[in-house]
């Protein structure tokens, strides 16, 4: 049974989210957690929900923190003692599997590259996370890991967010497009057009593990266009964020339109349950965090304002994906499509 390390002292309210949300999961699921931080802080907040000795649950202190405001360079190289460090070199020494945590993405980044090291042939590693629509959940990659990157490292996105979209939704040959300002070949940048290429080149192989449609602009991604979205981690975080705003304004909007005069009020307790189930499919909390992908371990990035429900559904996942042997399958795809970073100039 796989070990889930936990920064138990990442988020903005550390560490009641975390510890509460460990405790979730591994009362609901039998996970195994280790909370990584504070020892007394730690300690004080099992106590004060009831889980002094809660099975399966143990401490593992630390005594830093890595602050929202660090400089991740500095926090990796200087802060040898945090919370996420720690958890961070227990995964690479093997006593556990995977880390979730809702700290610095910043420096999370730069320790799962320094700590666990990237996956052989990956460029950079990217944010893959998951998002609803009326057709379906959608996988987007790269969702604020890297805001400059190379047409090959583009490439490499649609790859990896085709393998996690596979292995999370069974779905044996994802369809990926490219995000830009247009279908035409001839639209986007040269960065777009050069990964326009060779995502196209990748789909061809007589080996390839996916479809590949083109470009694809923003509207297409709420009209079953696709499964995968490739682009770069500051579009890609853009497009996230507006998205999550405009589901939650149009939440906001109906539900109030539906208390503004009797005739709404009923059809809203008529509809309650499907306003409800509407609300839980929309909470990015459901989803708990997104995926560090292209590192040699699982690591589940969670917003900085995570509740209990959240940090729970991220351990889950962390170790449904440990389960699954995600990172192996990783490898194997970066593997079979190789040459197309072997063979793409220089940029």
């Amino acid at each position: 049974m796989s070990t889930i390390a936990v920064d138990a002292m990442g988020g903005d309210d550390a560490p009641g989210p975390e510890v509460a949300g460990a405790v979730a999961a591994a009362r609901s699921s039998d996970i195994d957690v280790v909370l990584v931080g504070d020892e007394r802080r730690v300690q004080l907040e099992l106590d004060r929900i009831g889980a002094s000795n809660a099975p399966r649950i143990r401490v593992h202190h630390a005594s830093e923190v890595v602050a929202m405001d660090d400089n991740p360079s500095q926090a990796f190289r200087k802060k040898l003692d945090s919370s996420m460090r720690v958890a961070f070199d227990l995964v690479a020494k093997g006593e556990a599997a995977a880390v979730v945590s809702a700290g610095n993405s910043g420096a999370l980044l730069g320790h799962g590259v320094f700590v666990l090291k990237r996956l052989p042939g990956v460029e950079r590693p990217a944010i893959v996370t998951v998002f609803p629509t009326p057709d379906g959940s959608i996988v987007l990659c790269d969702m604020g890991a890297n805001v400059d990157v190379k047409p090959t490292t583009l490439a490499q996105f649609g790859v990896l967010g085709a393998a996690y979209d596979r292995l999370l939704h069974d779905r044996p040959t994802p369809r990926v497009g490219l995000l830009s300002n247009g279908h035409e070949d001839s639209k986007g940048t040269d960065l777009t057009r050069e990964a326009n290429t060779l995502l196209r080149a990748a789909a061809e192989h007589p080996d390839a593990q996916f479809e590949y449609v083109g470009y694809v602009e923003g509207s297409d991604l709420f009209h079953g266009v696709c499964d995968v979205v490739a682009t770069d981690g500051f579009t890609g975080n853009v497009v996230l964020k507006t998205c999550e705003g405009v589901s939650e304004a149009v939440f906001r909007m109906v539900t109030a339109e539906l208390k503004a005069s009797m005739r709404g009020r009923l059809a809203g307790a008529l509809a309650r349950s499907a306003m409800e189930s509407l609300k839980r499919t929309i909470d990015s909390s459901e989803t708990g965090g997104a995926m560090l992908v292209g590192v040699n371990g699982v690591v589940m990035i969670c917003h900085g304002r995570s509740d209990e429900n959240a940090i729970m559904n991220a351990v889950k996942a962390a170790d449904r994906f440990v389960s699954r042997k995600l990172t192996a399958r990783f490898a194997e795809t970066l593997a079979l499509h190789a040459r197309l970073w072997e063979r793409a100039p220089a940029a």
